[in-house]
């Protein structure tokens, strides 16, 4: 990071220690806010600080948690997160899965009572940076109908997959099962700005470029019936498996303040030559033949997940962090 960027770090982790978090977990925070401007997933960095800062002064997000870590197996952990921000809750577990996948070979570890954490693909690319795959779920609040229902009920549940390459760029894959992630049309909504037309109905059930009609009503999933086929699956993972909230009943962070969001985290981890001891050898052939491709009319090169976030990082790392006006309003009254 350049000095700017570390001087804005500095502030959220005094904004989120002003909120009690302890200086370790104030600092798990600002990392992951941070990044996800870097890496140019802006709707998943400061624009969301204000809310977890609402929700904490809410009681609905327990800044100092006692959490639990239950060890069935050595390769098996389940985590009780005590209501904490997910950055932590997901910290902890992802470290734990790293740690057991080293053991063993295999890393699982489920997280209830957690609250929405970032990126997928942060907690991913942890793994990859120590050389291996990682698989995340996490659920959400209410946001795509189930196939042949008209009323929201599964997340945007996004999927993600991390693996090394034997390159310095990672492979990671961290996508939605909606066909744009809510936290894009949260930020239309708050800059008034119009969204994409495909994504969303409002809640009439009628196509919308309004964003705030789209919060209000039903988003999109990608691939139609096999998009909500996705969404539940995620759901199963992260929320019936784990212990976390399901079915609907992640609350939202932004609107519903009756309780903590309890959501539910699964990661696996796996050390990639389980099987055969060449991995990195195969991984490196598998992406020189795809790259190798003949490629479309106005494409230069063929990319793999990942490439252009680790690009995107690259580039951002000696640039300002563009925060709207709107954020440095919030950013000045939550540090004073």
């Amino acid at each position: 990071m350049n000095n700017k960027s570390k001087k804005l770090h500095l502030i959220v982790k005094n904004i989120f220690k002003k909120h009690k978090l302890s200086s370790n977990h104030a600092k798990i925070c600002a990392d992951a806010l941070i990044n996800a401007e870097l890496v140019g997933a802006p709707s998943h960095g400061l624009s969301r600080l204000k809310m977890y800062c609402d929700r904490i002064n809410k009681k609905v997000i327990n800044p100092k948690p006692k959490i639990k870590i239950k060890k069935i197996s050595k390769s098996i952990t389940h985590i009780d997160a005590n209501n904490s921000i997910g950055f932590v809750a997901a910290d902890i577990g992802m470290k734990k899965a790293i740690n057991n996948a080293k053991k063993t070979g295999i890393g699982l570890v489920g997280i209830k009572n957690s609250g929405h954490y970032g990126l997928s693909g942060y907690y991913a690319e942890q793994a990859v940076k120590k050389n291996l795959i990682a698989i995340c779920f996490t659920n959400a609040p209410p946001a795509i109908a189930p196939h042949g229902a008209k009323k929201s009920l599964f997340g945007t549940n996004p999927i993600c997959f991390g693996t090394p390459t034997a390159s310095k760029i990672p492979f990671i894959l961290d996508t939605s099962v909606s066909v744009i992630n809510r936290g894009k049309i949260r930020v239309a909504a708050r800059t008034n700005k119009k969204i994409p037309e495909g994504v969303a109905l409002d809640k009439f059930g009628k196509p919308t470029t309004d964003a705030k009609k789209a919060l209000a009503g039903v988003q999109l999933p990608i691939a139609g019936f096999r998009g909500s086929g996705l969404a539940w699956m995620v759901d199963i993972l992260s929320g019936v498996l784990t212990g976390g909230n399901h079915s609907g009943k992640v609350k939202d962070p932004f609107d519903d303040f009756s309780g903590p969001q309890n959501i539910g985290h699964l990661f696996i981890v796996i050390k990639p030559n389980l099987f055969i001891g060449n991995y990195n050898e195969r991984i490196k052939e598998n992406i020189k033949r795809i790259k190798r491709l003949p490629k479309l009319k106005g494409v230069k090169e063929i990319l793999y997940p990942g490439q252009n976030k680790y690009r995107r990082y690259k580039k951002n790392l000696n640039k300002k962090i563009n925060i709207p006006t709107n954020i440095t309003k919030d950013l000045k009254k939550l540090s004073f």
